[in-house]
Order: C-alpha cells, then sequence, then structure tokens
C-alpha cells in the first residue's frame, strides 16, 4: 500500500514570468532599451543577482522598470507548481531564452547508515520500496522528483515511493538524523555543512559526472540513468518580438559564456549549463515530458 506524507505546503503558482532571447548580441540590436532582471520567487534572488552583475560586466545595460525590456529568472520548480496547478507551462507563458545554471543534487545517508554506497541503498530500495523511508523538500519540489527518478530507475515501483517533504532541509536533517528517514535528497549547498562536518554520507550525485572535491560517484555511474539539476533559465514575455528575442538571446549567450559567469558559478556552488534559443526551447520541452511523467508515477498528476 502506498504512503506518501507530506509535512509542508506545497507549491503555490508558478512564478510569474517574463523575458531573454539566439544570435550573437549586436549593438543597438535591442533599441538602445536596457534590460531589466528579476527574480521569479525569492528562491532565484541569488542567482539573479550574480546574472544582473556578469550582465553589467559584460557592457549590456541594465535599469530599473519602465522602458526597459523585463527578463525574469525562474527554474525547474516552477515548471513543476504549474503542473501541480494545472497551469500553462513555460512556453506558454512566456518566452524561453537561455538556461543558466544548476544546483547539484545529493543523495545522502547518515553517517553510520547500514548503506555504505549507492548499491547498497539501490538494492534495499528495490526490494523494500514502501518500507524505505525517504525525505527532501515539499510534495513535487525537485527533491521529490529526483527520487521517483531514482526509483524508477533502480527498478522500483515508484507508485510505493514512501516520501516525507519538509519546508527546508534543517527540517530534513532533523527527520535523518531522528531517524524518521533513511535517505535524503537535496542541494549540495544546502547539505555542505552536514558534508563537512562528517554528519551525513554522500551515496551519489545528481550530475552526469563526479562533481570536484566530492568523493561521491555520479548517479550514472551507480547505474542510474539519470541527469539531473535544480536548474534556472531566464525568460521573456510571451508575446516577444523576434528582433527583441534574438538580442536577448545573444545577450544571455555572451553572457554565461563568459568568465564572470564561471566565477559567480563558482562562488554560488551553482554548476554552470549554458544553453540558449531554439536548442533550449528543445530541451525544456523534453524537460516538461520528463517532469510530468515522473509527475503521474508519483501520482501527483492524472492521467494527462
Amino acid at each position: 500500500m502506498r504512503r506518501r506524507r507530506f509535512l509542508a505546503g506545497g507549491l503555490g503558482a508558478a512564478a510569474c514570468l517574463a523575458g531573454c532571447g539566439t544570435q550573437r548580441h549586436v549593438p543597438g540590436a535591442n533599441g538602445g532599451r536596457p534590460y531589466t532582471i528579476v527574480a521569479g520567487g525569492a528562491r532565484w534572488r541569488p542567482v539573479t543577482r550574480a546574472f544582473v552583475a556578469a550582465v553589467r560586466e559584460a557592457g549590456f545595460p541594465v535599469a530599473g522598470p519602465g522602458q526597459a525590456v523585463r527578463l525574469t529568472v525562474t527554474g525547474l520548480p516552477a515548471l513543476a507548481a504549474a503542473e501541480l496547478n494545472d497551469g500553462l507551462t513555460l512556453a506558454e507563458t512566456a518566452t524561453p531564452l537561455a538556461r543558466l545554471a544548476g544546483e547539484v543534487e545529493v543523495v545522502l545517508v547518515p553517517a553510520d547508515s547500514r548503506f555504505r554506497t549507492f548499491a547498497d541503498f539501490g538494492a534495499h530500495l528495490l526490494a523494500h520500496t514502501g518500507r524505505t523511508p525517504l525525505a527532501g523538500g515539499p510534495l513535487g519540489e525537485p527533491d521529490h522528483l529526483l527520487f521517483g527518478l531514482i526509483a524508477k530507475g533502480v527498478g522500483a515501483d515508484i507508485r510505493q515511493v514512501d516520501y516525507t517533504g519538509y519546508q527546508s532541509s534543517a527540517e530534513a536533517a532533523t527527520a535523518l538524523f531522528a531517524g524518521r528517514a533513511e535517505a535524503v535528497v537535496g542541494t549540495l549547498a544546502d547539505w555542505r555543512p552536514h558534508i563537512d562536518q562528517e554528519r551525513v554520507r554522500v551515496l551519489a550525485v545528481s550530475c552526469a559526472k563526479r562533481f570536484p572535491g566530492l568523493d561521491a560517484p555520479s548517479l550514472l555511474e551507480s547505474g542510474v540513468r539519470v541527469d539531473f539539476a535544480n536548474w534556472c533559465a531566464v525568460v521573456g514575455p510571451a508575446a516577444m518580438q523576434d528582433e527583441a528575442r534574438a538580442s536577448a538571446v545573444g545577450m544571455c549567450e555572451e553572457v554565461t559564456g563568459s568568465a564572470a559567469w564561471r566565477r559567480a558559478c563558482r562562488t554560488g556552488g551553482w554548476a554552470p549549463i549554458p544553453l540558449a534559443g531554439e536548442e533550449f526551447v528543445q530541451w525544456l520541452a523534453s524537460e516538461v515530458r520528463r517532469t510530468k511523467a515522473v509527475m503521474r508515477d508519483l501520482g501527483l498528476l492524472g492521467a494527462r
């Protein structure tokens, strides 16, 4: 019998969305108008501040609201929220422009856990899916989605996953150390203090390759065909004109390819994963399909 617990409020309505563009920037192509770049929610404020600084360093004008072209930084949680609330996708409510960065997620157990390796954990999850309590962020958010993909990847019945969602990593840590969860998923940045203090063991990282400075295999290396990041991106208004879109995409390409952006990502603890224009649009469509599929498997969405 499936057992799912959720100890925090679900995602609210998807964040308000607005704009970015696939050619290199041409001076004056934006009609001389500056950009105003805003975060689609509190979770994206740090990366938005870093992106704005990199945009300015690259020589592009940034201003407040007014005659500026409005661009919004948003990401995977907003996409998932739209699905939970039966809303429209990013491609339907905004103009997708460029992917910026992703937060690496980690699969963790207490330092004294019986699971010494990801293989140990995966075998147990497969054999006892409904009796392996898992924890992470709120229901339907990236942590939950990743556990669903992991369960599917090891061959477990994803519908039986026993997952508890918490509002913060601190609450998830309390549950883990109290024995109310056998494993958790969260961002490397959030869990770094516990990792450094050796209170937890990292069984795997969600990115395609091992993360520098972390002694843990990737999920792919562990036999689970999942490459996952809690990504963020820049979007523009839904009715963005072609010329404005092209100019904004060019700006995004230039900035995300810069040393300033790579430096900002290292400081923020993000993995730079730049992708712009039509390639980003195509990737986003595949990410929407993957997100919908895992949410259906987890019982969060009806068949549609």
